[in-house]
């Protein structure tokens, strides 16, 4: 089992700070924290596709806030139902 974090600011000008003193403060490794500084309108972000691709049944993922996942409310609904209860296929039991 491993743990991982997420962080996501919406654009390079903002600072992550904030987020990564959570995930410091949780014991995250840094080399498992995954950021990306870009828009939550969708979930085509390179280090949410990174982490999505690592992630194996009984991993655990910290993410600060739920609007840090992303923005869209059904969106976020639909990628918290593929973290929490289907798996993607390349998951490994």
């Amino acid at each position: 089992m491993e743990t991982y974090g997420y962080v996501r600011v919406s654009d390079a000008s903002q600072h992550e700070d904030r987020q990564l003193i959570a995930m410091s403060e949780l014991n995250i490794p840094h080399s498992q924290i995954y950021t990306d500084k870009t828009s939550g309108k969708d979930f085509e972000r390179p280090a949410y596709k990174a982490l999505i691709d690592k992630l194996r049944t009984g991993d655990l993922l910290y993410i600060k806030s739920i609007d840090r996942l992303g923005r869209n409310y059904e969106e976020i609904q639909n990628q918290w139902r593929i973290l929490t209860k289907k798996p993607p296929d390349n998951f490994v039991e």
